[in-house]
């Protein structure tokens, strides 16, 4: 039995459907008013997929449900970028990991794979990528999120040191997409673009992969028993303009794409954060928008070389998100 959390996201989903797909049993915790995608659900076979509502963030309803467990897999992440406070961020993204790890290794050990992010780790450039090594820093140590997500990584990585019956893997995602993306959540930055006759986009970009390719490398480190540490998962670099040039060429429309100027983002996220100081909430602060304005060069060999990751072409992403969009 493997006890998943944040099934009902896009990797949730994704990491479910192959986790059922390859027959292995599954506990997920569900919030109440939430469910799964019944395209997914439905490929269970009886006894094999275990839906528990309540919350994460009960220990009580953990310590239950991580009975029975030799595996746990964390896709739960707290992402919304209109936050203020890192505390905000921190019992999902911080607490709740290390909480995890705790309760498995006090049945006895057994692996978890924990879904972190990209942005821990420092861009690199075209010429030197940045790898499972770099360190933490350039725009992403604003970040509220990235900053969240570091600590736990941290605390992670010191407890497994000294509890060799656990054995943790952490997946460093880049810029997800692909089908199952019910809200939508980084599907928003490819609606952002459908269809629009004139789009203007910052002047960065971002490390896109299909969230497909992500549930491989978790569910195939569930089986290697080498594996362990950080694995980033980041396939393609582009800018935001070129991603769009290719989304309008795969759905077939005209786009023209401008760049902005960086000091007009740097201004809005200035008014942004003016008005976040009088308590209203929103995304173009400075430490969202200095984000948008770097290339983000990342090295995901390992990923590919231990856990088999597969690289499935960004235009098949692309296609696959839409199909899924307008199926539902």
């Amino acid at each position: 039995m493997i006890l998943l959390l944040g099934a009902t996201g896009l990797l949730g989903h994704n990491v479910l459907k192959l986790l059922l797909a390859q027959g292995r049993k599954v506990r997920c915790i569900i919030r109440d008013g939430s469910a799964l995608d019944p395209a997914v659900s439905a490929c269970a076979e009886p006894g094999q997929l275990e839906l528990i509502t309540g919350s994460i963030l009960d220990e009580g309803l953990l310590s239950d449900c991580i009975v029975g467990c030799k595996a746990a897999i964390n896709c739960a992440g707290v992402t919304d970028m209109t936050l203020g406070s890192i505390d905000d961020y921190r019992p999902v993204n911080s607490v709740l990991p290390l909480t995890l790890a705790r309760l498995l290794n006090g049945l006895g050990g057994g692996t978890l794979v924990d879904v972190s992010s990209a942005n821990t780790v420092a861009s690199g450039s075209a010429d030197s990528p940045a790898d499972e090594n770099s360190g933490f820093g350039g725009p992403f140590t604003c970040s509220l999120y990235a900053r969240s997500k570091r600590e736990s990584e941290i605390a992670l990585t010191e407890f497994a040191s000294s509890h060799p019956r656990l054995r943790v893997v952490i997946i460093l995602p880049g810029f997800m997409i692909g089908p199952y993306d019910r809200k939508p959540s980084s599907g928003k930055l490819l609606d952002a673009g459908w269809r629009k006759p004139l789009m203007a986009v910052p002047p960065g970009g971002k490390s896109f992969i299909d969230a497909r390719d992500v549930a491989s490398a978790i569910v195939a480190a569930l089986d290697n028993p080498l594996a362990q540490g950080r694995y980033l998962t980041t396939g393609k670099a582009m800018t935001l303009k070129e991603f769009y040039v290719i989304q309008s060429a795969v759905c077939g429309y005209r786009q023209a794409c401008i760049v902005l100027p960086r000091g007009l983002c740097l201004t809005a996220g200035a008014l942004g954060d003016r008005l976040e100081a009088h308590g209203k909430r929103n995304l173009v602060v400075s430490r969202n928008v200095r984000q948008l304005l770097v290339e983000e060069w990342y090295d995901d060999s390992k990923a590919r070389a231990e856990l088999g990751m597969p690289c499935t072409p960004i235009e098949q992403s692309i296609k696959d998100y839409f199909e899924y969009r307008h199926a539902h």
